[in-house]
């Protein structure tokens, strides 16, 4: 008979789920889904990693589509706005927006980017930083660049790498890191009368709901200290945990030492909005990924991906992609502004 499976203790369970985020990305990469020239910096011994299923793939693609359609919308809209934006990503793990955008066709408009999450986690994305040239590239003037707080903090010109537990009260954490001059900076990190995007993809499940509630009250009151301040929020997470397939999720997962407190008061994709509404958003909007992929990807995407692999179960498919969601919230300082931020969101793309 196997042992059974080892639990790690204190946060390590919730720490690894971002390796297993990275390596499906690094997988959906390798078969095409998505272009992604980071990635495999962040995931050890990439080329020896063999691929996901397609269904893994897929949704790391439409999850990944959606998320992308919103960020670039905020982009673009501060552009026509006459602004620059400022990014901040919360449980960032081994993502590489950063470098994604400052590559791209709106990087000019982004004056700056912040990642926060476990110290552990950003000792290792520091480190692997430094050692890709690729990455490091991206940071811009490297007499610029520097390491902070023992190796868990990085800086560059408009790249920040932070490391704190967002579970605690902003006012000791975030206060700090981000609306305070700390010490050899001339300004805060963030400037309330820009617009600013907060992002949350599969953090806020594994935190209490008043956590997180402080923590987007905290930056919609950080917004409101701006003239005009707007604030954008984009949430992926699994959700409506209550049914069978919603059971054998939680149970997988606490097998391996992991819950999810913050999915159960959102057991609808209705109720997910209101984690905006509740904590001074101005609005708020919830899709299932299986309405995303069925209505909000262009068709000729979904012909493209269709024929990356063979995919036998489609019931399956949906079964999983209904399970999980992106939300995202809205709060404009002033009414005028909505003549601008309110077509912000996804568009429908099928009937």
């Amino acid at each position: 008979m196997l042992p059974p499976p080892r639990v790690q203790a204190g946060d390590a369970p919730i720490r690894s789920t971002d390796n297993d985020a990275a390596v499906a990305r690094l997988s959906a990469v390798q078969k095409q889904y998505l272009t992604d020239p980071y990635i495999k910096y962040l995931v050890p011994r990439a080329h020896l990693l063999p691929p996901r299923p397609p269904l893994i793939n897929i949704g790391t693609y439409v999850r990944t589509a959606a998320i992308d359609t919103l960020v670039d919308q905020w982009l673009q809209l501060a552009g026509k706005s006459e602004q620059k934006c400022q990014i901040v990503s919360l449980g960032s793990g081994s993502d590489t927006r950063f470098w994604r955008i400052a590559a791209g066709s709106l990087g000019d408009y982004l004056q700056t980017y912040v990642e926060i999450d476990f110290p552990e986690i950003t000792t290792k994305k520091a480190m692997a930083i430094r050692k890709s040239k690729e990455l490091s590239a991206g940071l811009g003037d490297p007499t610029q660049v520097s390491l902070a707080q023992g190796g868990t903090t990085l800086h560059s010109s408009r790249y920040h790498l932070l490391s704190a537990d967002l579970r605690l009260p902003p006012s000791e954490t975030l206060e700090h890191m981000l609306a305070s001059t700390a010490e050899g900076q001339q300004a805060p990190l963030l400037d309330p009368s820009l617009p600013t995007l907060i992002l949350f993809e599969c953090v806020l499940a594994y935190m209490a709901p008043s956590s997180s509630s402080r923590l987007l009250e905290w930056f919609v009151n950080f917004s409101r200290r701006g003239s005009n301040g707007v604030l954008g929020c984009i949430v992926y997470e699994m959700f409506c945990l209550n049914d069978s397939f919603g059971r054998v999720m939680v149970n997988n997962l606490k097998e391996r030492g992991i819950s999810l407190p913050g999915a159960e008061p959102y057991p609808t994709v209705e109720s997910l909005p209101k984690r905006f509404l509740q904590t001074g958003f101005s609005a708020g909007i919830g899709l299932t990924l299986k309405e995303i992929r069925r209505a909000y990807i262009d068709p000729t995407e979904l012909e493209r991906i269709s024929k990356l692999e063979l995919l036998d179960e489609t019931e399956e498919l949906d079964l999983v992609l209904d399970h999980y969601a992106i939300s995202w919230g809205l709060f404009l300082g002033s009414p005028d502004l909505g003549s601008n931020w309110g077509n912000w969101g996804l568009t429908q793309k099928i009937d």
